[in-house]
């Protein structure tokens, strides 16, 4: 799997991680805690240069909040929690991890877009309270960028380590890679299998 990451981001450049950064942020398929350190053991290599994938990263993971963000902003709470009743199972988000999300928005305020960003399964949700409270764009764009900045700085710099001790993690580096993405697959799998039934039951 690290072979087959890393190829797709050698033929697809900067292009690919930043298409790959978007639909993280949407529906994430390969999550950036594998994505971005790869991409910079590809700058470590010299594939592209590791400032052109901080920015691409990172612009890459802002413009993918937007999209819940302005569903959000656009349709108000209870459009929005009924269109997570109808299609949320498909997208791994349930109008209860919406709603909690709620919370911890009014509880941190603003700052909570900054720090959500840096936390796994967080980073994705925190948009959508804070287009629900109607927080200003500017506001959101500004803490966002700077939260997706620092992640993107963190994951790349630890991948951008990885290329003077490669030989030295490659027995691990594969499985341990594979095992996340058929990990992430089979929790999608099951998330959706559950809502359906919950949704059939319901």
């Amino acid at each position: 799997m690290f072979d087959f990451i890393t190829g797709w981001i050698e033929q697809g450049g900067l292009l690919a991680v930043g298409l790959l950064m978007i639909l993280e942020n949407v529906f994430p398929p390969i999550p950036s805690e594998l994505i971005v350190p790869l991409a910079g053991y590809e700058a470590a290599k010299g594939t592209f240069g590791i400032i052109p994938l901080l920015i691409v990263a990172a612009l890459g993971s802002t413009l993918g909040t937007l999209i819940w963000y302005g569903l959000a902003r656009a349709w108000g709470r209870e459009r929005f929690l009924r269109f997570l009743d109808r299609h949320g199972v498909w997208l791994t988000m349930s109008r209860e991890e919406a709603e909690s999300a709620m919370q911890w928005f009014h509880r941190y305020g603003p700052a909570a877009v900054f720090l959500g960003r840096l936390v796994p399964t967080v980073r994705t949700l925190i948009s959508v309270p804070a287009g629900l409270s109607e927080m200003s764009f500017p506001s959101f764009l500004a803490f966002t960028a700077a939260g997706s900045a620092l992640w993107i700085a963190i994951l790349a710099g630890a991948g951008y380590l990885l290329e003077d001790n490669y030989e030295a993690v490659e027995h691990w580096v594969n499985p341990v890679s594979t095992f996340v993405v058929v990990a992430i697959v089979a929790l999608y799998l099951y998330r959706v299998v559950r809502g359906l039934m919950k949704r059939r039951h319901g």
